[in-house]
């Protein structure tokens, strides 16, 4: 890190500000400065705070997001305030967490070469920049591929091209590694690392804590209630951080989590006989232009199944997915949901059997307040108002949403706006839910809490999950798939299959401090555990 500046590239001073929706400030007297080449990680449980930091440092509060502000934001010393947003965005580039809100390019080179554009660049020099820019982070292969078709993980990479490419000055992370497979989430910190080591001051508001402490981030704040409770190295933010509210590593949760009472859990999905309830019979699949995406795939769901799909991005798992509701049919081969072909079925037809939370809550969201928008499919589907009523409010309480009813979906943080989308969901009292990146933007706690209601819900008859978590299919999966360039390579139970760790590098799959902690004692448990149970086994065995 360079010595202090004189005037550092960016300082916070008592800023406060409430959006016109809320009863409350989403910040309040937040201060703080950012050096040049320094890497700041901003932790905090969703809703505290984060993302509404990040607008008013890029000015989109309060030009785009209207409501009270009260500071300052410098940057070089000049107040923000005082600047149009045009040479604003030159000096603070973002990247949002979620991609589909940033892309606006049909093609990966016309993203990336957007805002170059803006900025009167010759034709020569953007084309330039922008090669340099792919190449720099080892997305090149993309260059010419149509961004609709590419994955959650491939378009936040092209997201952040589409940033670096202008060199700011400021780069703010908004939860990057949400989309990323876990080999691409090391691959894009040590990236990060490599910008502040070369003056690019970052920072980083991320809810995979463990993953960041990797890149040693020069300073921690950590946010509770929309206010800074810390501001100082690393090893004192691990004391004060509550394991519940933030992800931490492994040993660091079975040393604490072992003086806590552990609730009871008990699934409420049970298998009655392995019924088939969703069956891929050699399924392939071709995107227009010829690139097949899924490979003969044989698979079947079957009740009491709670399936993790794991993968590297751009494997095909959200393809999958998107055959069995019925939005994508076979090339070849057939899916059946309950024994009828999905050719054969509307996609209304096939969400009385399964409802699907999409990747991207902006796919989802639409209505003017949180209610109206969990009401909306179970009125579709013709159900009573008094069971829709019952629907909602079980929806609510099950995502932990309630004192929310009445906001806009769209004006909340991405974590609550998942949580609305998986509620949504909830209430349409689908026979199998199918969700795509559940954890995306939660903090441990919602993590946590949520899974346990969904699991502990009567009336699924299944779950599946497409995720990156590896640790959200320890905890929760009775079965992993895995799949690899478009074919699965695994299927299992969690203790058998992500036992095979040649296997999850292949699906750039990164051993995380739990997995480690669950294969050192499997031998006691004779399964996988939370890290909170694990604690207790070891402890009582």
């Amino acid at each position: 890190m360079t010595q202090p500046d004189v005037f550092p590239p960016l300082s916070v001073h008592n800023l406060t500000f409430q959006y016109r929706a809320r009863e409350q400030p989403a910040i309040e007297e937040v201060s703080f400065t950012l050096h040049a080449g320094e890497l700041l990680l901003v932790a905090g449980s969703s809703g505290c705070g984060k993302t509404t930091l990040i607008r008013c440092i890029n000015g989109l509060i309060p030009r785009s997001y209207k409501g009270e502000l009260n500071g300052q934001v410098l940057l070089h010393g000049q107040d923000i305030a005082d600047m149009p947003l045009s040479r604003i965005s030159q000096i603070v580039g973002t990247v949002l967490q979620d991609p589909e809100r940033q892309i606006l390019g049909a093609h990966v080179f016309t993203e990336v070469a957007f805002g170059l554009e803006n900025l009167g660049l010759p034709r020569d020099a953007i084309r330039r920049r922008v090669d340099e820019t792919l190449e720099y982070l080892g997305i090149a292969h993309l260059r010419n591929r149509e961004t609709f078709y590419l994955s959650g993980g491939e378009k936040q990479k092209v997201s952040l091209a589409g940033v670096l490419a202008m060199r700011p000055d400021i780069l703010l992370l908004d939860e990057p590694l949400a989309s990323l497979d876990p080999a691409s989430a090391q691959e894009a910190l040590a990236l990060f690392r490599r910008l502040a080591d070369e003056g690019v001051s970052i920072l980083l508001v991320e809810h995979r804590v463990e993953d960041a402490l990797s890149i040693h981030p020069d300073r921690v704040l950590f946010m509770q209630d929309g206010k800074v409770a810390y501001d100082g190295p690393l090893d004192g933010a691990m004391q004060v951080m509550d394991y519940r509210q933030v992800k931490l590593p492994a040993p660091v949760i079975l040393e604490r989590a072992a003086r806590t009472p552990l609730p009871a859990f008990e699934p409420a999905i049970k298998s009655n006989g392995r019924d088939p309830l969703v069956t891929f019979e050699d399924v392939s699949f071709v995107y227009e232009g010829g690139r097949e995406v899924i490979h003969n795939v044989n698979l079947t769901l079957r009740q009491g199944d709670i399936t993790a799909i794991l993968g590297p991005n751009g494997a095909g798992k959200t393809t999958l997915v998107k055959h069995a509701i019925g939005l994508l049919k076979p090339t070849h081969g057939r899916v059946l949901v309950q024994g009828t072909d999905t050719r054969k079925l509307s996609v209304a037809q096939i969400a009385h059997t399964l409802g699907y939370v999409f990747q991207s809550p902006s796919h989802m969201l639409y209505a003017p307040t949180v209610r109206e928008e969990l009401a909306f499919g179970p009125k579709n589907l013709g159900y009573s108002p008094e069971l829709i009523e019952q629907g909602v409010n079980e929806a609510l309480d099950t995502v932990h949403l309630r004192g929310l009813e009445n906001y806009p979906p769209l004006a909340l943080s991405f974590g609550q706006q998942k949580r609305v989308s998986i509620a949504a969901v909830l209430a349409m009292r689908s026979k199998i839910l199918v969700m795509d990146e559940p954890t995306a933007g939660q903090d441990y706690w919602n993590y946590i809490a949520f899974m346990d209601s969904i699991l502990q819900t009567p009336g699924f008859a299944a779950i599946l999950f497409i995720t990156h978590d590896l640790d959200l299919a320890i905890c929760y999966a009775n079965r992993v798939v895995l799949i690899e360039g478009g074919r699965i390579v695994g299927d299992g139970p969690p203790a058998e299959v992500l036992t095979d760790l040649e296997l999850l590098k292949r699906c750039r799959l990164v051993p995380t401090s739990l997995l480690k902690a669950n294969l050192e004692h499997l031998p006691q448990t004779g399964r996988f555990l939370s890290a909170e149970a694990l604690a207790h086994a070891i402890n009582f065995t």
